[in-house]
């Protein structure tokens, strides 16, 4: 009964925005608080994209739910539209003076208003697709990434969300061809992907529709969350089941072939393709607007290429010293590191065993961690961590880990995907820092943090900067090694190193591909030479950076953010820093631009420092 109420409680509470918000549009004045507004301008944005309204998970399945058998829109109406609606938010947004707000709701402000200049900023750019600069492309494309919504994201829990996944089969075609189209569009703008984006999308394009469509990872999805439902009947099932196989082979497989027949027409334009957004109309200035979306500052192209060339030489200069302790002496940093790789000690069985053998021991890491972590912060989340294997048929293109949130109605819990496509992928000295990364003290405490906030509106809940996480998690492997999970362990804190220095040549190599000129092959050389990465996976990297510029340089400007303003309360507060009062500041107001993190972080040395 209680999850009963728990649903009852967040459908009474959506049945007020809507309503409040239809109310607030003709004329009823404006909201009685931000919080308010907020809500109510985050419900109208996600009744308009569908998918992201059941990522949230909040009313899927029950008799509010009139989304989840839907797909967003794509193409320039609604591109337009979205434009449009952050400038209505906007004006609506200023009708509250900033000035006479609280703390809690001036930084509501803040996000809102970054939230919706931010995408505004596009506007710029006309060849911009609803769908981002790439629409179809390997790595972020509408292409992957529906099909990777349809499985992990819509969650089946009854009759209804199992119809209405089938009803979203039933859209997934004319939503792929209306991708195509915007790649078309944009190609008659001059604006085609390098050659080598242009060959990967093919190739998944073409691995996503291999098969009967009976034994399509679309289908066996469904199939495999459809048998305990216990109010859908199997003749029911069998129906739906019949439905979804006819969707997959008449709708989603043909617009494939057909998103695949516009790549083929594309592949002679693609070969003259630069590697980075310089190339394109205004491109220097679209870069400019990526990095600062994307790292929430000011920094320019130079000054994080700057900053990534000293981190590289920093940690290279930490790893030498490790390899050379462990006997490794011979050859680069690159060599020692690939012969670390091979070392049967550091494998796991390529086989289901092994598979099997290391989420067992993830699982070992993270409950070693979570015993220490009330020493250093006052909030524990609650949610428990599930560790899971990528669905093997979203492996390919998939990175090596990552988080998916719990779902707010309790539905699906945060959970941290392991790629274990390749065992040799996942050596045993990377994984305790993988797992701090995507797990504790990582994105699992920082997101389920967020979605337990009081008194927030819902979007000071969601993951909306990259540069605050993907610092965070950087941070948390920082941390997992100062309170001594390495110790004893140097391989193991090479392996923290190596993820390090990972992100340290991330800003070297995107600045270089976007706004220095350097080619694809050139970004590969680099990256190879000082990660001791495999080159396959260095290229699925550079080709990563080349979809969405600036998007690898939050990670490690978030993560050097964070430790400044550390360093910076320390040496403020001298023996009042107090570990845990950081973290409550860092995490406990939700994700924030790394501008506003700053100012939050100095307010409270001052509120220390005056005895508060």
């Amino acid at each position: 009964m209680k999850g009963f109420f728990k649903i009852l409680g967040w459908v009474l509470l959506a049945a007020l925005l809507v309503g409040g918000y239809a109310g607030y549009r003709i004329g009823f004045g404006k909201p009685f608080n931000i919080t308010q507004l907020a809500d109510r301008q985050a419900l109208d944005f996600v009744l308009r994209n569908p998918e992201l309204f059941s990522q949230i998970g909040l009313v899927d399945g029950t008799p509010l739910d009139t989304h989840s058998g839907k797909l967003a829109e794509v193409g320039v109406g609604k591109r337009d539209a979205d434009y449009a609606r952050a400038e209505r938010y906007l004006v609506e947004l200023r009708q509250f003076d900033r000035a006479k707000l609280n703390a809690q709701d001036q930084i509501t402000y803040d996000i809102l208003e970054d939230q919706y200049t931010s995408a505004l900023a596009f506007r710029a750019f006309p060849w911009m697709s609803s769908e981002g600069l790439y629409p179809i492309n390997p790595m972020w494309g509408t292409n992957v990434g529906l099909p990777t919504f349809m499985q992990t994201g819509h969650t089946i829990k009854n009759a209804k969300t199992a119809e209405n996944y089938v009803l979203r089969l039933e859209a997934m075609g004319p939503k792929l061809d209306a991708v195509t189209a915007e790649t078309v569009r944009q190609a008659g703008a001059g604006v085609v992907m390098p050659i080598s984006l242009v060959e990967r999308s093919i190739q998944i394009s073409r691995s996503t529709i291999a098969g009967p469509a009976a034994e399509n990872a679309l289908v066996k999805a469904f199939t495999s969350k459809v048998g305990d439902l216990k109010d859908l009947d199997q003749a029911k099932r069998d129906a739906l089941t019949a439905r979804a196989v006819a969707a997959v082979e008449t709708g989603v497989y043909p617009a494939y072939e057909r998103m695949i027949a516009a790549l083929e027409g594309q592949r002679a334009a693609a070969a003259t393709q630069a590697s980075g957004v310089g190339r394109l109309p205004d491109g220097a200035a679209l870069y400019a607007v990526y990095l600062k979306q994307m790292t929430t500052t000011d920094y320019t192209a130079d000054q994080i290429h700057q900053i990534g060339l000293d981190e590289v030489a920093r940690i290279g200069a930490d790893m030498d010293a490790i390899l050379k302790g462990q006997g490794l002496t011979t050859g680069t940093l690159a060599q020692r590191i690939d012969t670390l790789n091979k070392r049967p000690d550091q494998l796991f069985p390529n086989t289901d065993e092994g598979r099997t053998q290391i989420i067992a021991r993830y699982n070992e890491i993270m409950r070693e961690i979570e015993a220490l972590m009330p020493q250093y912060f006052n909030t524990i989340p609650p949610g428990q961590l599930r560790i899971e294997r990528v669905p093997p048929a979203l492996e390919a293109g998939a990175a090596g880990g990552s988080y998916q949130p719990a779902a707010l109605d309790g539905s699906r819990p945060g959970t941290f995907y392991a790629n274990l496509r390749d065992t040799s992928e996942t050596p045993r000295y990377s994984m305790k820092t993988l797992a701090y990364h995507e797990g504790v003290p990582g994105h699992h405490f920082q997101i389920d943090t967020a979605l337990h906030l009081k008194n927030m509106p819902m979007i000071r809940q969601q993951t909306l900067y990259t540069a605050y996480a993907e610092g965070w998690g950087l941070y948390a492997e920082r941390l997992a090694a100062e309170i001594g999970m390495y110790k004893d362990d140097p391989l193991g804190d090479l392996g923290r190193l190596q993820a390090e220095i990972f992100r340290a040549v991330r800003l070297v190599v995107d600045t270089g591909l976007h706004a220095k000129g350097w080619s694809r092959e050139q970004a590969i050389t680099y990256m190879v030479a000082n990660t001791g990465m495999a080159e396959s996976d260095v290229t699925t990297e550079i080709e990563r950076y080349m979809a969405m510029p600036g998007q690898a340089c939050a990670y490690k400007i978030g993560q050097l953010k964070i430790l400044e303003l550390r360093e910076h309360a320390k040496a403020e507060l001298g023996a009042k820093f107090d570990i845990k009062a950081f973290h409550t500041v860092v995490l406990e107001n939700g994700a924030v631009p790394l501008t506003t993190l700053e100012r939050l972080v100095n307010e409270w040395i001052a509120k220390v420092k005056g005895g508060a």
